[in-house]
């Protein structure tokens, strides 16, 4: 008897683990990702490390990754020499949405130009109506992964009606 309550057990706690998240008594559905989101999701926790801007400076440069409402949405806190920016990541149709929220004042979006394995490359999305001659924005970003704790950043600006490039290299701190 005691043998077969305990795989009873068991398989209650497996199933209840199973179940999709609710709220109240408001099942949130099941997630289902993008390819590009799930490589997104590889950056998940807190990074620190350096940021060479094309102008030769070289500044701290800090990301938290986190997931959230229910597993579809990531937000990254990035703070790049202590200025404090915000993107969210999320699918639509089955196809990734970014929003960054720049401190340049300009909130540009992106989708998806490459995927890899190991490298994700994002460009600007001309819905927002950003022009290179009247806005300073983020052009592209991309995530290149060296190694499983340390990925290569590199970003392009348009600044003043000139596209400045830019890179960072940063390590897993969690």
């Amino acid at each position: 008897m005691k043998f077969y309550l305990i795989p009873s057990l068991f398989l209650i706690s497996i199933s209840s683990y199973a179940q999709n998240t609710s709220i109240g008594d408001v099942d949130m559905g099941e997630v289902n990702s993008s390819k590009a989101f799930e490589q997104i999701k590889k950056m998940l926790g807190k990074w620190e490390g350096k940021l060479y801007q094309q102008s030769g400076a070289v500044v701290d440069t800090f990301s938290e990754f986190k997931l959230v409402s229910n597993g579809n949405t990531i937000v990254e806190k990035l703070v790049e020499d202590g200025v404090e920016m915000m993107t969210t990541y999320s699918d639509k149709d089955g196809e990734l949405v970014i929003k960054h929220y720049c401190a340049l004042g300009t909130e540009p979006m992106f989708t998806v130009d490459t995927l890899s394995e190991n490298s994700i490359q994002l460009k600007s999305d001309p819905s927002p109506g950003y022009h290179p001659k009247h806005n300073n924005y983020v052009e592209s970003i991309g995530w290149t992964f060296t190694g499983s704790d340390s990925v290569k950043v590199d970003a392009s600006l348009n600044l003043d009606g000139k596209l400045e490039k830019q890179y960072s290299l940063i390590k897993r701190v969690d």
